[in-house]
């Protein structure tokens, strides 16, 4: 059964290490959902956050073809129990007299918050899970969204629960 994998990739902080994980995809016809990559507190490493979609047999051949990438560290699936997942997005709505108001409602339900304005427009930033911001996003579309930008998923290892 094909579901989306949350992929927690450690490499070392070298060009073109990104382009060979994105050759290695592409040139076994894997799609990459979303990909975020930003250094870790070692500076001479990064961390990749890939979500891609797939069975457990493609899941596997995607881990293990990583982990044969010669910068590659650590390879793991952050599964739904055991990480903690958020995207951010920014979106550019339509904003009138007859708008305003419901956009500051929807932002407070969703927990966003304003971070631009203009008399035509607003900006607004959210961060949730990709259904909270997908509904967010359904909720805003009839007012007249002008522009958007998502991150794509970022996701880190819950602690270990102690006893």
């Amino acid at each position: 059964m094909e579901k989306t994998h949350i992929l927690s990739v450690l490499v070392e902080n070298e060009s073109g290490v990104l382009t060979r994980v994105a050759g290695l995809f592409s040139a076994r016809g894997f799609n990459i959902d979303s990909i975020c990559v930003a250094k870790t507190l070692e500076k001479n490493e990064s961390k990749m956050i890939i979500a891609t979609s797939g069975d457990a047999q493609i899941l596997e051949q995607i881990t293990k073809q990583l982990n044969r990438l010669v910068n590659v560290i650590k390879v793991q699936e952050l599964t739904g129990e055991d990480s903690v997942t958020r995207e951010t997005v920014l979106i550019k709505i339509n904003a009138d007299e007859t708008t305003k108001g419901d956009i500051f409602r929807i932002k407070d339900i969703f927990g966003g918050r304003i971070i631009d304005m203009s008399r035509n427009s607003y900006t607004l930033e959210a961060i949730g899970s990709e259904g909270k911001i997908e509904s967010l996003i359904d909720v805003l579309r009839p007012l007249g969204i002008k522009d958007i930008v998502k991150t794509g998923i970022i996701a880190i290892q819950r602690a270990k629960k102690s006893n």
